[in-house]
């Protein structure tokens, strides 16, 4: 009964380590004021509780041409998790690449 004593003891004085955790990836969402799918898509985000940065492609012509570059399509939203874009509001592959569900 000592030794259980001395083990309960012994995990009191330890410190507390953190449970590793996955970091959430880079999320930029490219998309424009009018696309009905960007709201989708940061309904779905918001609920997940994933942040991300939206960047209005109108507004931003340098924006625009990396949204080109990147898809070879200027149709948005594109939604880039860490370096990887997403073209439209593609739900299993979000959830693939935020390790979702």
């Amino acid at each position: 009964m000592a030794e259980v004593d001395e083990m309960t003891e012994l995990m009191k004085s330890a410190p507390a380590r953190p449970i590793p955790s996955r970091a959430q990836p880079r999320v930029v969402v490219f998309t424009t004021p009018t696309c009905s799918w960007y709201r989708r898509a940061k309904q779905y985000l918001t609920q997940q509780r994933v942040q991300f940065r939206e960047i209005d492609v109108s507004h931003d012509a340098a924006a625009a041409r990396d949204v080109m570059r990147m898809t070879g399509q200027m149709g948005v939203p594109v939604i880039v998790v860490g370096n990887r874009p997403v073209v439209g509001f593609d739900k299993p592959q979000l959830d693939r690449l935020l390790n979702l569900n």
